[in-house]
């Protein structure tokens, strides 16, 4: 019990510095440079706006409510009502610290708002993601489909993005969507650079006590590991050669079990560019 309500408040320390993050970027990148956010929130102003060509009004509230309710709700079914939950909160939480947080511009240049504003707008989202939580919208989307194939589709999360901005663009011009739709691009490298769940590595391991290593490595982990047996070409001494492929962010765990069992072990790590195969990904809780 001690351990989940440290986790929780962790996340929602976690999740209530992503919301400040995102709202204070809002306030002294976004709007200062007139960019249109991407995700359900574009979509939402997107709307309005366009509403508003007719003379009608379509609240970006009830919009935003509209999209996100659906995919939250198969979000709680298929991925963890605790994910949800914490999403929901950075969702509120950003809504409510912009309209208290004023507007603070500190550059005049527009490539510099939407370089420092796409950067950091993406570290607030990475900050969420570490919390098991989101900032909602189309993450929600991104992390059902990543989290039910292993593979992160956040580049896709872009192209639907920048399509949204070019309908942007061709109804309120193309200078604002341009810039806009660049402010999506670097926020999305940064969570893709940052966010290294769905990456995964290989391990390459030697050592001395093989039987102990793979004990421990099965004990704690949910992957499978291959072991051959040979002998070191300086010591001549025999040594097990074992190879396994993690996901990025469970590496620091693996390394520290493992030398705690071989204190001796050696160690090298390697980025894996294709897999082909059955790997367990831990689910989002």
């Amino acid at each position: 019990m001690k351990k989940i309500k440290k986790r929780d408040l962790i996340s929602f320390a976690c999740v209530f510095c992503s919301s400040l993050i995102m709202a204070a970027t809002t306030k002294t990148f976004v709007r200062p440079a007139h960019l249109l956010s991407g995700g359900f929130m574009g979509i939402a102003l997107l709307v309005d706006m366009i509403a508003d060509l007719f003379g009608k009004s379509i609240p970006t509230a009830f919009t935003l409510v509209a999209l996100n309710v659906p995919v939250a709700l198969i979000c709680a079914k298929k991925i963890s009502k605790r994910f949800v939950f914490f999403s929901l909160l950075q969702v509120f939480l950003t809504s409510f610290l912009l309209q208290i947080i004023p507007n603070y511009p500190l550059f005049d240049e527009q490539v510099l708002n939407v370089v420092f504003g796409g950067y950091i707008w993406g570290m607030s989202i990475v900050l969420a993601l570490k919390a098991g939580a989101s900032s909602g919208g189309t993450d929600f989307i991104a992390l059902y489909f990543a989290n039910k194939n292993g593979r992160e589709i956040w580049m896709q999360v872009f192209a639907f993005n920048a399509m949204i901005l070019c309908v942007f663009g061709v109804i309120f011009g193309f200078d604002k969507a341009g810039y806009s739709i660049l402010f999506q691009f670097i926020s999305t490298k940064t969570i893709s650079t940052f966010h290294t769940r769905y990456k995964r590595v290989m391990l390459h391991i030697y050592t001395l006590k093989k039987d102990e290593v793979v004990d421990t490595y099965l004990e704690k982990f949910h992957h499978g590991i291959t072991a051959l047996d040979g002998y070191g070409g300086y010591s001549h001494h025999p040594v097990s050669y074992l190879t396994a492929i993690v996901s990025s962010y469970e590496v620091g765990d693996v390394l520290e079990a493992l030398k705690e069992t071989d204190p001796k072990i050696i160690v090298s790590v390697t980025k894996v560019e294709n897999f082909i195969g059955r790997f367990y990904n831990k689910p989002l809780d």
